[in-house]
């Protein structure tokens, strides 16, 4: 469980993104969602340890890793996945798959963790992480790396960024497999109301607060009735947030 106690966060040049952000995170599949702008990433940076609070805490199971670096709580037990993933050149997916296991990926153990994500491991375990690869192929690759990490948390940052409808459909059906098939919890950004159908509880943040936070099923029709109706993407201001 993550729990965030009075989270907030100023900018360099004083602009406040979160303001007392107070949440209990212990279900299995949590979706943070709001308007372009209103602190949704810049929370997912926090939980991660990329970006660090200007005041208040976070506690993962009880203990205090406000001041933990990025890696720090990875080793904790927290992955977190980047809107774009990085590409590297000369590093082939086994590589990847290894590093995150921690230790030599066996290509069976490789072959179950990409199958869960729809791909093929004697297909992919030898490729490069480079250009060859596409939006929706990294995606799905850098979903199975955090399924072999088996993170007690996982954080997924507008994972529909930058792929294709095809593609996104194929990302929907590797979400809710990985709900079944990890133990740990999952957090998403997102706008996507597809990927707000799947969430155990939805976190609606607003102007860098929490509007509402309770089960999809409050809390979607009150987004929906509150915009006026129609598609989740056009009503929550879909865009890259600050």
């Amino acid at each position: 469980m993550i729990e965030l106690q009075h989270i907030s966060y100023q900018t360099e040049d004083e602009k406040e993104l979160l303001y007392d952000i107070n949440l209990k995170i212990d279900d299995h599949f949590v979706v943070i969602t709001g308007p372009n702008g209103s602190g949704k990433s810049t929370l997912a940076k926090i939980i991660a340890g990329i970006l660090m609070p200007t005041g208040g805490k976070i506690l993962l199971d009880g203990e205090d890793i406000t001041g933990l670096s990025i890696t720090e709580r990875a080793n904790k037990g927290v992955g977190y996945a980047f809107q774009q993933p990085v590409r590297f050149k000369g590093l082939t997916v086994k590589d990847l798959m290894s590093l995150a296991a921690g230790k030599e990926a066996k290509v069976s153990e490789l072959c179950d963790v990409l199958s869960e994500v729809g791909l093929c491991a004697k297909e992919y375990i030898n490729r490069d992480l480079d250009g060859s690869l596409s939006g929706g192929e990294l995606k799905r690759i850098e979903i199975a790396m955090t399924l072999a990490r088996g993170a007690k948390l996982s954080i997924f940052d507008e994972p529909e960024a930058g792929i294709d409808l095809w593609s996104f459909q194929k990302l929907i059906h590797v979400f809710e497999k990985m709900v079944q098939a990890t133990d740990g919890n999952i957090l998403i950004i997102s706008h996507q109301e597809r990927i707000l159908d799947i969430a155990d509880k939805i976190v609606y943040l607003k102007d860098g607060q929490v509007a509402m936070y309770d089960s999809r099923e409050k809390i979607l029709p009150n987004i929906l009735k509150n915009t006026g109706g129609g598609s989740c993407q056009v009503l929550l201001d879909k865009g890259k947030e600050a």
